[in-house]
């Protein structure tokens, strides 16, 4: 018998993947955890690596979603065995994206720390840490909220 959900990680009939959206919520804490101690570092070289490692876990999550992430394996196999069954699910797209801007800025962040530029670091952690903060603490995913809008202004209407 497996830990899994039956109502998450399904492809149903439409053919999009739907998650639990704990999942992605709980990989915001992490990356808020990170961030945070990132920005205490400062641009120097832990800070740089910190950063950097932010990075690396962001990559699956920018390629195949959010849950092919570190964090979401750690939710899957330790947390969401001690939750109820999620009373809904949503499309991986949204989070994907905001994995790829969070991928992005982190990426950003690196690149500014190496090359001695503080206020950059700062600016793009800082960035990636207020993100994580509003997902993990006010279940607010900004990056799924751009995609939305994105996804809202270019579709057309029949």
């Amino acid at each position: 018998m497996t830990n899994e959900s039956p109502v998450t990680d399904a492809v149903p009939a439409s053919g999009d993947l739907q998650i639990d959206p704990r999942g992605p919520r709980f990989g915001a804490a992490i990356t808020l955890v990170l961030a945070l101690i990132a920005l205490v570092m400062g641009a120097t070289a832990e800070g740089v690596v910190i950063m950097a490692v932010l990075a690396l876990l962001f990559v699956p999550g920018a390629v195949i979603g959010p849950q092919a992430t570190a964090q979401a394996a750690i939710f899957k196999r330790l947390v969401r065995p001690r939750l109820s069954p999620p009373t809904e699910t949503e499309s991986f797209r949204a989070p994907r994206f905001a994995q790829q801007v969070g991928l992005a800025f982190s990426v950003l962040a690196v690149i500014f720390g190496a090359l001695g530029s503080d206020v950059g670091f700062f600016v793009f952690a800082g960035f990636v840490a207020a993100a994580a903060f509003l997902n993990a603490v006010f279940n607010f995913c900004l990056g799924c909220e751009i995609y939305l809008l994105v996804k809202r202004s270019t579709t057309r209407n029949a």
